[in-house]
């Protein structure tokens, strides 16, 4: 495992949380009519998800654990193999929910959520981030 890739990888998901606590408006009114907040935060939520499990995916790897079939089952496979909290991995499956409906345009997108997990679910990254670091061999 490459310790450097996964720090840089950590790093670059710190950039998209510290743009999307800046660039998200107070209100979720104010994120529904704001494109160029939507385009920002959206953004950097869709990269927030892929650099975490671009992270799974190298740990994984690095551990000879099953390859996963889906984004999601990547954070079943850490939690299964003790190295994130199952909690956590529920949590940030939802959050490639999430990507997924960004990325493929599955839906219309309410900004009401988004700003929800703006302001409450940012900390499931920096959980998965602490997580990552105290591994022994990453």
């Amino acid at each position: 495992m490459d310790r450097n890739l996964i720090e840089e990888k950590l790093e670059s998901l710190r950039h998209c949380l510290q743009r999307i606590s800046l660039k998200c408006p107070a209100d979720p009114e104010t994120l529904a009519s704001d494109l160029d907040a939507q385009d920002i935060v959206s953004l950097n939520l869709t990269r927030a998800v892929q650099f975490s499990v671009d992270i799974a995916a190298h740990l994984i790897a690095s551990r000879e654990i099953p390859a996963p079939d889906t984004m999601g089952q990547a954070f079943d496979a850490l939690a299964n193999a003790s190295l994130i909290p199952a909690d956590l991995a529920r949590r940030l499956k939802k959050a490639v929910g999430f990507r997924n409906l960004a990325v493929h345009g599955y839906g219309a997108i309410d900004w009401h959520i988004v700003h929800g997990i703006c302001r409450h679910n940012l900390d499931d990254f920096r959980e998965f981030a602490a997580a990552v670091m105290t591994l022994e061999s990453i």
